[in-house]
């Protein structure tokens, strides 16, 4: 299995009121065309560093070690390519991630920086 993703579309990622300039839903929908597993969640508790998605590592990088990673201030099509490259090129513990994705890595809430 694939790495998969999940989306935050709930009070500050992904909607108009945040950011009136993304088109939230033609993210989503560029995503699931790229991608085979992308989940919505409601809030993933970022919201200082929206739009969140979180690449999850393919089961094979999970057993190796590969953690998720979350990746903040996904809000222009560079961002979003990137995020379906990463993942298609491996994720997670397999590939390294591109520029566009790689600079907008970010802690996961709760977890303090190295």
């Amino acid at each position: 299995m694939e790495s998969r993703i999940t989306v935050c579309r709930g009070c500050c990622c992904g909607t108009e009121r945040k950011h009136p300039e993304v088109d939230h839903e033609r993210q989503l929908e560029v995503l699931r065309e790229g991608l085979v597993s992308v989940r919505v969640a409601d809030c993933l508790d970022a919201c200082e560093v929206s739009n969140v998605v979180v690449v999850q590592p393919s089961r094979a990088a999970r057993q190796a070690g590969a953690r998720p990673v979350w990746v903040g201030a996904v809000l222009e099509e560079e961002a979003v390519r990137g995020v379906i490259d990463w993942v298609g090129a491996g994720g997670p513990g397999l590939a390294a991630p591109p520029a566009a994705v790689l600079e907008r890595i970010v802690p996961a809430p709760g977890v303090r920086g190295e």
